[in-house]
């Protein structure tokens, strides 16, 4: 699970006119939510998730990143970067996992659930993504600074 694509690459599953065969496998991919378990707001928005996706949710799974610093290393991600930007894991039938941080990974979350989608393809947006990335860093920087962990 070594395989790593920056959080500038193209989200799988963005909506386009017409989906191609791989971001249609995509959709059933198996993915891993890296998300801080220590954060009860990281943990509420996990729960609201779940309630929003439903079944579209099954395959999504949950990884709590508290005190896993040598698994995630494991797997390509480090650890202070983890607790700043969520991160996920994607994995395909047929290729290695692949790795997205920060909104890139949110998008991919959005995208599969039907009520999120207008969301994600807002925050996909080339005017609007660097915007809210600054945002979410921001608000993350101070929860963090907040609950005296930075």
């Amino acid at each position: 699970m070594a395989s790593i694509v920056s959080s500038t690459a193209k989200p799988s599953g963005a909506l386009d006119s017409k989906k191609s065969s791989e971001e249609s496998e995509n959709a059933l991919a198996k993915i891993c939510v890296y998300y801080d378990g220590a954060c009860p707001s990281c943990i509420k928005d996990r729960d609201h998730y779940q309630r929003l996706a439903g079944k579209q949710g099954e395959h999504v799974s949950w990884f709590d990143i508290t005190h896993k610093e040598g698994e995630l290393i494991a797997i390509g991600i480090d650890p202070k970067k983890a607790i700043k930007e969520l991160h996920i894991s994607i994995q395909g039938a047929t290729e290695k996992p692949v790795v997205l941080s920060e909104l890139d990974a949110y998008i991919v979350l959005m995208n599969r659930v039907l009520l999120l989608r207008p969301f994600a393809w807002f925050l996909s947006l080339s005017l609007v993504k660097p915007f809210m990335s600054k945002l979410y860093h921001k608000m993350v920087a101070h929860r963090l600074s907040h609950s005296g962990r930075l």
